[in-house]
């Protein structure tokens, strides 16, 4: 039967200190959670009980044999460092992949295929670039979203070549609706790289994989080359640490590197099979063979659908035989009682945990820091050429092609000003940001300047009303951000005021010689450079847009429809 034994305590140096999958080194998503709604007036003003605070050891106190009740938390029974390794896990893969078999169909996951150790290195290679698209569409996305867009883009872009003759815009296109647009920037980046320096195929290891092409950290190196190339290569998306922390019962802070350190080498325990040859197991007992990239695929899959973060399901867990989380939460200790541990053996990782013991107690709950707060007003700026002219048209402006949010359209917006503006404040930042991108552009005239005939007032566009809009709240992990919007409507002139480049330093990031989406544009309300640009009312929502974009628009245009 497999069991956990004790053995050495995990050499940490042996990797290098990245975080999961959803960690900046790897899926390089712009914020760990993120939502963009409509602020309210209204505020729940109830307060949450807060939990009593937990009773830290210090760095050489060994975690208490008795779990004595301490303000809500209780003490770790003593346990040793080898608790938390995994040892003979032929049985727990077996029991693993006979429960995967069963369920890896049900989800209709049209990337997800058993492996085939006859493909060659063109055919190998192809299916890594189909996992690792799936793979940086998964990154904070539910897999019922992502299936269609996966879908129309193996359509759209079929092979890693197809990819990287891409533009931006045509890859914001597809990308639109998902979310967190700089996946998709680094889709592009890697497939060019890997066109460029390596033949059109992404590496076939892991190592050089996160090493060298954009966008691709630990996690999701392990998780194609597994797939794909067949590499005993770990994985620790969200999924299996939380998976992998109730396993090996471990109550630690979940971003420290000591912790990572131990999760990694459990997952690497795992896919580590000696013995490659066909063994009874399956449906019927038929003979098969245990492949890396199923077993992580069944890792993950087991934490999505069954080790969830609220009331897992632990009895269709085919783990729970060996599941250190559940012994505890049935009251069970793996150590008899009278078993001597050696000092130097004692885990010092653990923390307090809270009573009474279950499995969701694990793993551990980050400490959020309070996010802060920021404010910045949006600029809607509408040109038309008098106040019954159904031409209207609308003020955007284009990101550089690298960076956050890279390639898309958003409305000019004046950053981070002090929450404490005033309406006054607000529309001289409308006339301040208006002379930075339009030519001659003056603000709103006074008494004295105002022009005698009604034919100069229709050569000369000017302000003629600021409406505010209302507010947005975008939260970030590290930012709460409020948008506030008004619509600035511009009269005058046949035609829109002229747009200025933002500068040679944007400019020159735009690619020479690649279409972009002034095509969809009238070609004479464009700039040369391609930052700044008119789009018509009935166009503005086909231009790439980010989500938050989408919500600031949905808002102003209520003020007409």
């Amino acid at each position: 039967m497999a069991k956990r034994r004790q053995s050495p305590s995990i050499d940490s140096s042996s990797w290098s200190d990245h975080e999961i999958s959803n960690s900046a080194s790897d899926s390089e998503s712009e914020y760990d959670d993120a939502s963009f709604h409509l602020q309210s007036r209204f505020f729940n003003s109830k307060k949450k009980n807060k939990a009593a605070p937990r009773k830290k050891r210090k760095a050489n106190e060994p975690a208490s044999r008795d779990s004595e009740q301490a303000g809500g938390y209780a003490d770790v029974p003593l346990h040793a460092k080898s608790t938390h390794v995994i040892s003979s896990p032929q049985a727990m893969r077996s029991a693993l992949l006979d429960w995967y078999e069963t369920v890896r169909d049900i989800r209709g996951m049209p990337w997800r295929r058993p492996y085939d150790p006859h493909l060659g290195p063109e055919e190998r290679a192809q299916r890594a670039y189909e996992v690792w698209v799936s793979e940086i569409m998964l990154q904070q996305t539910q897999v019922t979203t992502v299936i269609p867009y996966y879908n129309r883009w193996m359509e759209r872009f079929p092979t890693i070549r197809d990819l990287a003759e891409a533009t931006i815009d045509e890859v914001n296109k597809l990308w639109k609706g998902l979310g967190y647009y700089s996946r998709a920037s680094r889709l592009l980046a890697g497939a060019q790289k890997a066109v460029n320096e390596y033949n059109g195929r992404l590496p076939d290891n892991a190592k050089d994989m996160e090493a060298n092409i954009p966008g691709i950290g630990r996690y999701s190196a392990g998780a194609i080359c597994s797939i794909a190339y067949g590499e005993k290569a770990p994985v620790l998306d969200g999924n299996v640490h939380r998976l992998l922390s109730r396993f090996i019962a471990l109550h630690a802070p979940p971003k420290s590197k000591q912790t990572l350190d131990v999760l990694w080498a459990a997952a690497s325990a795992l896919v580590d099979i000696e013995d490659t040859s066909p063994i009874t197991g399956g449906n019927h007992g038929a003979q098969m063979v245990q492949h890396p990239g199923d077993i992580n695929q069944a890792l993950i899959e087991l934490g999505s659908t069954v080790c969830k973060v609220r009331q897992p399901d632990c009895d269709k867990c085919p783990l729970q035989t060996w599941c250190s989380a559940y012994q505890h939460s049935k009251g069970v200790d793996a150590r008899p009682s009278d078993t001597p541990i050696d000092i130097e053996d004692v885990c010092h990782l653990c923390e307090p945990i809270s009573s009474p013991i279950s499995v969701s107690s694990y793993p551990m709950k980050a400490d959020r820091k309070k996010a802060r707060e920021e404010l910045d007003i949006v600029h809607v700026v509408e040109w038309r050429a008098n106040g019954s002219s159904t031409d209207r048209y609308f003020l955007m402006t284009r990101r550089p092609e690298q960076g956050l949010l890279a390639g898309l359209y958003d409305f000019p917006t004046s950053v981070a000003v002090p929450t404490a503006i005033t309406r006054h404040d607000q529309e001289l930042l409308s006339s301040a940001v208006l002379s930075k991108l339009l030519s001659g552009f003056l603000s709103a005239p006074t008494a004295q300047e105002l022009p005698e005939s009604e034919h100069e007032i229709s050569e000369k566009p000017e302000i003629i009303k600021i409406h505010p809009v209302g507010d947005v709240l975008h939260i970030f992990s590290h930012i709460r951000k409020t948008y506030r919007v008004q619509w600035i409507i511009l009269e005058g002139g046949d035609k829109p005021p002229v747009t200025l480049s933002l500068g040679e330093d944007f400019a020159n990031k735009i690619k020479k010689g690649k279409r972009t989406a002034k095509a969809a544009l009238p070609r004479n309300q464009v700039d040369n450079k391609g930052t700044v640009i008119w789009v018509p009312l009935d166009k503005v929502m086909e231009t790439n847009m980010g989500t938050g974009v989408i919500k600031v628009w949905n808002l102003t245009r209520k003020l007409w429809e």
